[in-house]
């Protein structure tokens, strides 16, 4: 029997090999082991064993290697019997497998030595540790050491597993290692209160851990120390010191790597100081400011000292982090002075206020005490003093009057209802706070009162004036003085003094319309009451020789007059009219006695008065009176009536006149064919009767007083009546329409004519045509297009009304018409060249020639370039003809013609008469064909012996001269034009032969 079961294994050992087998039945006698190795064949190990031995360890052996062992045992009778079986032993691990980082974040470097023994290849995982993630799986050859895993990411660790492979069996290694961490950015420490920092940074997530040391800088001692695991970005250190600088440093932590980062430093915010206060010191003008000291700790105090209500600094001093209090010293009196303190801690700070302080004010100086010339009143002044108000007091005879608290800012105040001519004594004091400064006194008198009523009058005299006035009703006076002056040169003309009992007194021999003023003061004790004035003139003497003339200007009259003895002031000119409310009123000066007016209505009569001015006082002159020319009437217009035969006239009416003439005359001719008579404030005329289409010339005359004056010529047309009996036909030229009408009665310029093209955008084209004109051929249109004709009658700028119409042009006939066979028996393929223009449709007729009948009829849109015919008769004649339709208009194209492809014959028979004749026949399928043609060769030879041509009615033949006892091929082709179909050939022997099928 055989050997059983033969198995090997390794038992995870990569040296030696264990056989095993199953004893034969019957039993062995021994077994011979021949181990050698699998590529070579050499024989490494002959090993015998004994019988009931069932397995064998092969030791010594090279790890990875492939080996063949052959199993024969010795049966009885000395009959062998073998069995062989491959085997490998497993590789051996690599050994000093390493996995560095060599300080990169990125990437790790795999280093290892091979292991001995054999191996077919090396296999590398690489995974991520943390999320247990297969990030690559790599495949080396046998003789690589190294190898770069690059892309990974900073801080993490990563688990790397070599596999050596032989065969199927391998062995693994296994090592562990971190990327070197990657540097969080972007560091910022910043308060966030007077005890709280807080730390922020960013790209932090290269690292596994972040290690966080806080020192204090006043004391370098640390404060806290914080390892935060990956994806933390911020942190608060809590219960700091307040107003302390901080430094924070960060590091970055991955397995065995601690890399260095960023630090930052921050102050945390100081505490403001308590109770401020402000008081005054033991010196004069001096401030000392108080202060608690806060908690925490400062570098030092800013002290602000501000001055007044608005708070302006005027001081700025430095105190050291540990003092409470400063004194200032020079301080202006009387003034409001407050403190801030400002705790400052690196760059930030804390404040606090406190209340107002006052120093002690000083007296104002610079007072005075004056009555500005008022019997009943004196102005207290004094110069601004620094406080916060003032104590007045007014006193008469050393009895207090009146007492007075003004505010800061005031520096007068003025005391009423005092008595004239009294002594008054004033004290002035500054008060700032609780301080009031010592007083400045002064004393004044208040002045006399003036006289009352003081008046001048000329009574209506030209020469004299007499002045009156009255005593004051309070105080006393010794009597008056007075000046009588001329007001305009104040040349002194007389000085008048009196006794207090006097109250009028007359002045005489003064010039007429002259003004005079007289001034008079009363007098008591060493002042001289306010003077009193007074102010008149003597009355003046009215001009003669007044007259009024016209100037020859259309709006202007001029005035002249004479000056009478004496002043005048002005001359007061008014110049009216009856037929106009508003008046013209001016004045001139004395010294001119002529005056033009302009920009008067025209046409219009005035009347002149010259009043002479002296004061308020006047003379006036008799009435003169004169006329304006008119005006030539403005804008005249001539447009047309309602009706072709009128013309409507209006003008603008420029003031003045009393009625119009309105004169019409043909323009050509200059003679005049109508006057009318328009009366004034009309502004608009209609003439009727007039020529349709006519030139006419207006021109209007105005009238006014004894002047007459013209309008400019105006020239206006009538309408013109519309051409009548209007056509538009396609024109004998190509591409063009013939337009007609008929003249219509009257006149006109000429025709103007507009042809708008259907369906288009596009602007119409205008033509224009003489007068005498009854028709127009306009060319270079679009064939089989209809257009929208329009003409007016044309005369000057006007148009009569337009008469329409609508004609069309004749269509473009089709070109490059064909008609082609595309190899087919009933088809046949039309296809022609669009044509300029436009069209309906397209009519395209199909004829039969061979029946001369029209069998298919098609009407196509107008884009259509082709059409295919079906279900034709074969092997016959057609023609097409593709005709161009535009409403009634037809444009053909030529006529073309086709076969379609004949049908084979069918149904071919062959018979011999005779000896030297062979009978052909067949059938035809459909419509037959134009003719036949038979072909006959030798069928041994294939030489050709006979063709003939047949009509196409034949359906048998008979072939003549033939060989007796040859063997002839027989053909058949229908032919249609250029084209032919052919039957299968036929073989046929003459009568010595059977007939047989080729």
């Amino acid at each position: 029997g055989s050997i059983l079961n033969v198995s090997v294994s390794d038992h995870d050992r990569s040296d030696s090999l264990l056989l095993s087998w199953d004893e034969p039945e019957g039993g062995a006698r021994g077994y011979l082991l021949a181990l050698s190795s699998l590529g070579s064949g050499t024989l490494l190990q002959n090993v015998s064993a004994g019988p009931n031995t069932t397995s064998f360890w092969f030791h010594g052996l090279t790890p990875g290697t492939r080996y063949k062992i052959e199993v024969t045992a010795t049966l009885a009778c000395m009959d062998t019997t073998s069995h062989t079986i491959t085997a490998q032993t497993r590789p051996s691990p690599v050994h000093n497998l390493t996995l560095s980082s060599d300080g990169s974040r990125v990437s790790l470097r795999a280093a290892w030595a091979h292991g001995q023994g054999r191996r077919d290849s090396y296999s590398l995982a690489l995974w991520h540790s943390h999320s247990q993630a297969l990030l690559r799986n790599v495949s080396l050859l046998p003789a690589a050491t190294t190898f770069l895993f690059e892309g990974l990411l900073a801080g993490s660790e990563y688990a790397l597993k070599v596999t050596t492979l032989a065969g199927s069996s391998q062995a693994s290694t296994s090592v562990h290692q971190w990327t070197a961490p990657s540097i969080p950015t972007q560091l910022r420490l910043s308060p966030a209160s007077s005890t709280s920092l807080v730390a922020s940074w960013a790209d932090a997530a290269g690292a596994a851990w972040i290690h966080l040391e806080l020192r204090n800088l006043l004391t370098q001692k640390v404060s806290t120390t914080l390892s935060a695991r990956r994806g933390l970005t911020s942190y608060t250190f809590q219960h700091l010191h307040p107003g302390t600088q901080y430094w924070l440093g960060l590091s970055a932590i991955a397995g065995p790597h601690t890399v260095v980062g960023p630090n930052a430093t921050a102050w945390t915010y100081p505490l403001s100081p308590g109770n401020v206060t402000l008081s005054s010191a033991e010196e004069q003008n001096s401030l000392e400011a108080r202060w608690s000291i806060p908690g925490g700790q400062r570098d030092f105090y800013l002290v602000t000292l501000r001055e007044g209500e608005d708070g302006i600094p005027t001081r700025n001093v430095s105190v050291s982090g540990d003092n409470d209090h400063i004194t200032f010293h020079g301080l202006s009196p009387g003034q409001q002075y407050s403190v801030q303190v400002v705790v400052v801690a690196g760059p930030y700070r804390a404040s606090a206020h406190s209340t107002a302080a006052w120093t002690e004010p000083r007296a104002p100086s610079g007072v005075s005490l004056s009555s500005q010339g008022s019997p009943h009143s004196l102005l207290a002044s004094w110069e601004e003093a620094t406080g916060e108000g003032y104590l007045l007091l007014l006193s008469l005879a050393e009895h207090p009057v009146k007492n007075s608290s003004l505010l800061r800012g005031v520096t007068s105040f003025t005391y009423e209802g005092l008595h004239p001519g009294t002594l008054y004594s004033f004290e002035v004091s500054t008060v700032a706070g609780p301080y009031t400064s010592s007083p400045r006194c002064i004393s004044n008198w208040t002045y006399p009162l003036p006289l009352e009523q003081l008046s001048l009058s000329n009574g209506g005299h030209s020469t004299s004036l007499q002045a009156s006035w009255r005593a004051a009703s309070s105080g006393s006076t010794s009597g008056y003085t007075g000046t009588l002056r001329e007001t305009k040169s104040q040349e002194q003309v007389r000085n008048v003094t009196v006794g207090s009992d006097w109250t009028n007194v007359t002045l005489e021999n003064l010039v007429p319309g002259r003004q005079y003023t007289l001034e008079m003061a009363a007098m008591a004790g060493p002042y001289r009451s306010p003077v009193r004035s007074a102010t008149d003139w003597t009355y003046p003497l009215a001009p003669a020789g007044v007259t009024l003339t016209n100037t020859r200007r259309p709006m202007g009259l001029s005035a002249f007059w004479d000056k009478a003895a004496g002043d005048v002031d002005q001359f007061h000119l008014q110049l009216y009219s009856k037929s106009h409310a508003a008046q013209r009123n001016t004045t001139v000066g004395p010294n001119t006695h002529n005056f033009t007016f302009l920009g008067l209505s025209p046409g219009t009569q005035y009347f002149l008065k010259v009043t002479v001015l002296a004061g308020p006082y006047r003379s006036s002159s008799h009435f003169a009176t004169e006329w304006t020319y008119p005006l030539s009437l403005a804008n005249v217009s001539v447009q047309p009536g309602r009706k072709p035969q009128e013309l409507h006239v209006s003008w603008v009416e420029s003031g003045g006149g009393r009625d119009h003439l309105v004169q019409l005359s043909v323009a050509e001719s200059l003679s005049i064919i109508r006057n009318v008579s328009v009366p004034r404030g009309v502004s608009q005329l209609d003439l009727e009767g007039l020529v349709p289409g006519s030139r006419y010339r207006v021109e209007i005359i105005s009238q006014a007083g004894p002047h007459r004056i013209s309008s400019q010529t105006a020239i206006g047309y009538t309408v013109p009546l519309p051409p009548r009996s209007l056509s538009a036909t396609p024109s004998s030229m190509a591409r063009a329409l013939a337009v007609h009408w008929e003249a219509a009665p009257g006149q006109r310029d000429g025709y103007l004519l507009s042809l708008l093209q259907e369906g288009s955008s596009a602007p119409p084209r205008n033509l224009e045509a003489g007068k005498d004109s009854v028709n127009v051929t306009v060319p270079q249109l679009e064939p089989g297009t209809c257009y929208l004709v329009r003409i007016w009658a044309v005369a000057g700028p006007y148009r009569s009304l337009p008469g329409n119409i609508t004609g069309c042009t004749v269509p473009a006939a089709p070109t490059n018409l064909s008609l082609t066979n595309p190899g087919s028996s009933s088809e046949l393929y039309t296809s022609w060249n669009k044509p300029p223009g436009r069209r309906d449709h397209y009519h395209v007729i199909l004829y039969s020639l061979s029946t001369q009948s029209r069998i298919q009829v098609q009407t196509l849109n107008p884009d259509a370039l082709n059409i295919t015919w079906t279900h034709l008769e074969a092997g016959s004649k057609f023609a097409v003809q593709v005709t161009a339709v535009k409403g009634s208009l037809e444009a053909s194209s030529i006529n073309v013609t086709q076969w379609t492809y004949p049908l084979a014959p069918v149904n071919l028979t062959l018979g011999s008469p005779s000896a030297s004749a062979l009978v052909v026949s067949w059938a035809v399928v459909g419509g037959g064909a134009e003719g036949f043609a038979v072909d006959v060769g030798d069928a041994a030879s294939g030489a050709p012996v006979g063709h003939t041509v047949l009509p196409g009615d034949a359906r048998s033949h008979i072939l003549r001269s033939l060989s007796p006892g040859t063997r002839y091929s027989v053909a058949v082709r229908a032919t249609a034009g250029p084209f032919h179909a052919s039957s299968p050939n036929l073989t046929h022997c003459t009568r010595e032969c059977d007939a047989l099928l080729a």
